[in-house]
């Protein structure tokens, strides 16, 4: 029998490192993996304790609420009420299996919610994900093209395209470039259109020119057509644990809360324990910013040693540093064959980012001064990174 063919999916975008790693890793020493924003750091002990202790709860044994306990997210409210000046109903939030995959499934939900429309709008370099979850719903996935600071051009989206809009994404601090959007304008431009506005503000915490901002608040217009999805990986070093949340409109998160209890999507018991203990701790929090930006002031100095200028962020652990002679898989071999670091190629992000490269923070200073020593850099005094 033949036919057309399905669904082929495209190489994974980490994969297309496999060779560059492989040189990295050949060196004495080892690899010093800079290419994915994985928290290599400790977490918290008090979450460590509330996982060693869920079984005394039962929460081991039974099925955890889709949604998030009520613990977790009464936990959730309180923190984006501290910590946001952002006050929460009580159906405004819902907890998910991680943000990734919360992002990577929201377009088939909307457009069986919306069928008259099929396009998901998001940033021309950002978190491949966005592209991929319209990719895999059937959707189209239009870019939105960014300014010469990488922030969303919303005046540059075809009024046609908008027309057929199930959501606009925003990531504000940005990844890969670390910039901060105008929040407020882009849930105006949504309202204005009737398209449902996603804020992935996983980086929040991580913010270094102002206070943190979250689309959420009352001078971006309160909760009305806007969803803030936060995480809990980048925040408190939880990735493995697998725990995030939505929070917003009401009506929307009520819609994707009932959806997905169908499908069973619901982060494990202990993990929503964990996450309890996590949220009701801002010091280690403080700790890991003082870690990062350490770490970021670091690298962009020895960037300028081999002669890249890469500008410290506005939010974010990720240094976009423009490649010699825009040339980035030729800048990124050249760091793993010499420096032992595996850094990730602009075109990953969208094809916009050729010509940069994404260097990902998350090792300790001590694997960092190791890359400066392969590449012939001067030795910096050694700094003792904070410890939570």
């Amino acid at each position: 029998m033949t036919g057309s063919a399905g669904f082929v999916p495209p190489v994974y975008p980490y994969d297309r490192l496999d060779a560059a790693k492989a040189k990295a890793s050949a060196l004495p020493g080892g690899l010093v993996d800079l290419s994915i924003g994985t928290p290599t750091d400790p977490p918290p002990p008090a979450v460590l304790a509330a996982l060693a202790a869920a079984d005394e709860s039962g929460t081991v044994r039974g099925y955890p609420p889709s949604a998030g306990s009520a613990a977790l997210r009464e936990a959730i409210g309180a923190w984006a009420q501290r910590r946001l000046g952002v006050s929460l109903p009580a159906d405004a939030v819902a907890a998910c299996v991680g943000t990734k995959e919360f992002v990577a499934t929201l377009p088939q939900w909307l457009r069986l919610r919306t069928p008259a429309r099929d396009t998901v709008l998001y940033p021309a370099i950002s978190y491949p994900t966005y592209e991929m979850g319209a990719i895999l719903a059937g959707c189209r996935a239009v870019p939105v093209p960014v300014d010469r600071a990488f922030r969303l051009d919303l005046a540059a989206v075809d009024e046609a395209d908008a027309a057929r809009a199930l959501a606009l994404w925003v990531n504000s601090p940005g990844n890969p470039a670390g910039q901060r959007d105008d929040l407020a304008a882009a849930a105006r431009w949504g309202r204005e259109r009737g398209i449902p506005v996603f804020s992935d503000e996983c980086y929040l915490e991580f913010t270094w020119d102002g206070p943190p901002q979250t689309i959420l608040a009352d001078g971006a217009g309160g909760l009305d057509g806007v969803v803030a999805i936060h995480s809990l990986s980048k925040r408190s070093n939880l990735a493995g644990l697998r725990l995030g949340w939505y929070a917003g409109d009401p009506e929307l998160v009520v819609y994707l809360r009932e959806v997905r209890k169908h499908v069973g999507m619901m982060p494990p018991g202990p993990v929503q324990l964990a996450g309890v203990a996590a949220l009701a701790d801002q010091t280690h929090v403080d700790v890991q910013r003082d870690r990062y930006w350490k770490r970021l002031v670091r690298m962009r100095e020895m960037l300028a040693g081999v002669g890249v200028d890469a500008p410290l962020p506005e939010g974010g652990f990720y240094l976009w540093a423009p490649a010699p002679a825009g040339d980035a898989w030729g800048f990124a071999e050249s760091l793993a064959s010499e420096g032992g670091a595996l850094v990730s190629p602009g075109d990953i992000y969208g094809p916009p980012g050729a010509g940069y490269v994404r260097v990902a923070l998350v090792q300790p200073l001590e694997r960092l001064e190791l890359v400066a020593e392969r590449l012939g850099l001067p030795a910096r005094p050694p700094v003792v990174e904070d410890r939570a």
